[in-house]
């Protein structure tokens, strides 16, 4: 997850200072890779109610995550 450029990701930011400069979701100090751990256990509509984060925001950051994956990976030959 770190290698990627979330600085892509219209729905997160970075903030010298706030929160030690991790990713967080636009104004907020809620760290992206928080929602994206507690999704391996939770539910998206736990995840919303235990972080106040929307559900489009999930999605974001989920559709961010897959198209950086198809960029980066090779592929298959057949």
């Amino acid at each position: 997850m770190s290698n990627l450029d979330w600085s892509q990701c219209s729905a997160v930011e970075s903030v010298p200072g706030k929160v030690g400069g991790a990713w967080v979701f636009r104004n907020t100090r809620l760290p992206v890779a928080t929602v994206i751990e507690n999704l391996e256990d939770l539910s998206v509509e736990e995840v919303m109610e235990q972080f106040d984060v929307t559900r489009e925001e999930i999605a974001a950051i989920l559709d961010f995550v897959v198209q950086s994956l198809k960029r980066t990976i090779p592929p298959v030959a057949h």
